[in-house]
Order: C-alpha cells, then sequence, then structure tokens
C-alpha cells in the first residue's frame, strides 16, 4: 500500500470541495450577477440575493473569490463570496456587460451614468 503525502491528502480533500463546472454559470468581470447567500440566523435558514456588478474575479481552485458591488442610497457596497462555499445556494446572471479590463475597480470612483458598463451586444461575445 502507498503511503499518501500532505499534498495528495490536501489534493483529494480539496477535489470534495469544489463545485463542480455545472453548478456555476459562464460569467466574466463586468456582468450583473444575483448571487444567492444562505443566511442562519438562530436555528432559521433563509437565502438573500445580492445583486450588482461584477468587479473582479480572482483566485482559483478553492481559494476562487469573486467581488460584487451594488449602490444601497447612494452608498456603494462591495462584498466579497467565496464561489466554493456551501454558503451560495446559486448565481444567476442578469445581464452581460462589456468590460475591457480584468478588474474594475475604477466603478469605484464613479457615480451616475459614467458608472454603467455598455451591453455586450455589439458582436462582442466573452462567454457564451
Amino acid at each position: 500500500m502507498a503511503r499518501l503525502n500532505q499534498t495528495q491528502i490536501l489534493e483529494s480533500v480539496v477535489a470534495s470541495q469544489i463545485k463542480a463546472p455545472n453548478e456555476l454559470p459562464k460569467f466574466s468581470v463586468g456582468d450583473t450577477i444575483d448571487v444567492h447567500y444562505k443566511i442562519i440566523e438562530g436555528d432559521k435558514e433563509r437565502v438573500q440575493v445580492f445583486q450588482g456588478v461584477l468587479l473582479a474575479d480572482t483566485g482559483r481552485g478553492i481559494h476562487r473569490m469573486i467581488s460584487v458591488r451594488r449602490i444601497v442610497a447612494n452608498e456603494g457596497v462591495e462584498r466579497s463570496f467565496p464561489l466554493n462555499s456551501p454558503r451560495i445556494a446559486k448565481i444567476d446572471v442578469v445581464r452581460r456587460g462589456d468590460a475591457r479590463r480584468a478588474k474594475l475597480y475604477f466603478l469605484r470612483d464613479r457615480f451616475g451614468k459614467s458608472r454603467r458598463l455598455r451591453d455586450q451586444r455589439r458582436g462582442l461575445k466573452h462567454v457564451s
């Protein structure tokens, strides 16, 4: 019987925790998405929807994170979600945005109409 080293043990544990590719929709930076997040309050559990623009998609594997930004009462609210968390019930893509950058941190300084991203209708299909 061959002994497993620490790396192999870690990889086998991580592989069981990662969500399958068909569980998550294809999305890219600039898209408006709904993140359905499970919230536990005492002994009750409910699902809360956080809708906003996807600013950044960082990491890979079990460490993959997304940053979503939305505006509430004229204040910007950003939230980071670990994609492989069991608390994420599902993610829906509401609208495809056309972004030319990998990170949209410049949207933090903008307000009004300049905050809007162009819709991905112009034949520029990054994600199908």
